[in-house]
């Protein structure tokens, strides 16, 4: 069995919590032997946890890419990051695990592609959903025709209350010019199993939403700047006491988990460490005085070249995260919950056949098991007989409508092919 040799690039919640993760625990396959992030603290932290040595520890770009420092590298860096770092990386000849989104920018899609092709490595972009059990199997069902031809979808991405403030309103993903849209960030995923389920390129779209909630007119009078001087720290559903305080210990005060290890790197994880992280950090601002802009809500409607329609909403106002999805077909109906798949055809000589989406999953990471199927295929791919389902190429295709649809958004939901120059 061949092992390849590991750098990640970006040691945060996907490059070393998710994918270093993963790796790590597949010894005859990879060895991670290099990290960079721009915090030390986050280096000193992982190269305990993957036995990494301190010269292979660089807290810059320029240092480390200097040189080749493995087969493999893990792109996981902020997404404004992304193509720089793929390009280094390709001219380099590194075969490269990207996360998305690629970029906001269409011309650096087409830029990257076309640095991809010129050096010839491999690049997987970390759609995990294409790789996950349940979502697999909505694509063989609807390629067997169980219920006849698709005519139309209706998606809807839940968001969640709490994951909205921690990553669109206090985190990372808050500003769309530091980061990326709110439709390409958190619903690349979407746009891409709407066009990885219908089979064909999106001809037109249009889309309207906004921040709607997330603003400081909707501050409760006498709100403090932050959660813990506030007198609703215990009432407000958004104050970082109930997201991660309360819900931390009504978790079962579990060691290492995500979102909790994303506000501090003590681990394992403390009331203390989780307390002084809210207390000081940008997690524990008031949701209502932050720096974001990206949309609480938006709704984009497509058509595409075969005739399929759909349509994706995407709210942060749910109890619970999660995508509904409903097919509808010629001669029946698929209903997906991420729980289970119902499958209800029109004849009425037919039984509704219902799927527990839980016994697929093979479990282990997030994404309903897509990001260690994404790590399962990508040796694969790495190894010469894997199918690249998010490989470049069709990853771009859902950024294209992402971006579209953005611009979209911006003109009050003008109509707007998505190849305008094809």
């Amino acid at each position: 069995m061949k092992k390849f040799t590991v750098a990640i690039l970006g040691v945060g919640s996907r490059g070393a919590e998710t994918f270093g993760r993963i790796m790590s625990e597949k010894p005859e396959e990879f060895e991670i032997v290099s990290l960079c992030d721009i915090k030390e603290d986050r280096l000193l932290k992982y190269r305990e946890i993957f036995h990494v040595s301190q010269e292979n520890l660089f807290v810059d770009e320029t240092s480390f890419f200097q040189k080749k420092r493995a087969d493999v590298l893990v792109i996981a860096t902020q997404d404004n990051d992304h193509v720089r770092h793929c390009i280094k990386a390709l001219e380099l000849g590194y075969d490269i695990l990207l996360e998305k989104p690629i970029t906001k920018h269409e011309t650096e899609c087409y830029q990257l592609l076309e640095t991809q092709k010129k050096y010839g490595g491999k690049v997987v972009v970390c759609h995990g959903l294409r790789y996950a059990p349940a979502f697999l199997k909505i694509k063989e069902l609807l390629e067997e025709k169980i219920c006849g031809d698709l005519i139309l979808i209706d998606s809807i991405e839940q968001v969640s209350y709490w994951h909205q403030a921690h990553s669109f309103v206090r985190g990372n993903w808050r500003n769309s010019e530091q980061t990326s849209p709110m439709i390409l960030q958190k619903c690349c995923h979407d746009l891409d199993l709407l066009q990885y389920y219908v089979g064909a390129k999106c001809e037109t779209l249009s889309s309207i939403g906004g921040l709607n909630y997330f603003k400081k007119e909707n501050r409760p009078q006498g709100a403090a700047d932050r959660c813990v001087n506030c007198q609703y720290h215990s009432s407000c559903s958004y104050s970082a006491e109930n997201i991660y305080i309360k819900r931390w210990h009504k978790g079962g005060e579990p060691e290492n988990m995500w979102p909790f290890n994303v506000i501090t790197e003590t681990l394992p994880l403390t009331e203390n460490a989780l307390r002084k992280a809210i207390e000081e950090g940008p997690y524990g601002k008031c949701v209502y005085l932050c720096d974001n802009d990206v949309v609480d809500n938006q709704i984009v409607t497509m058509t595409f070249e075969n005739g399929v329609r759909a349509n994706l909403r995407m709210t942060a106002f749910t109890k619970h995260g999660g995508r509904l999805m409903k097919f509808h077909c010629t001669d029946g109906e698929i209903e997906f919950s991420e729980k289970r798949i119902i499958v209800r055809r029109f004849n009425v000589n037919t039984e509704k056949i219902v799927i527990d989406c839980e016994e697929l999953n093979e479990g282990g990471y997030g994404h309903a098991g897509g990001d260690s199927g994404l790590v399962n295929e990508f040796y694969k791919i790495l190894c010469g007989n894997g199918t690249m389902r998010s490989g470049l190429e069709n990853s771009i295709e859902s950024h294209l409508m992402a971006i579209r649809a953005e611009e979209s958004r911006s003109q009050g939901g003008v109509l707007l092919s998505v190849h305008p120059f094809a």
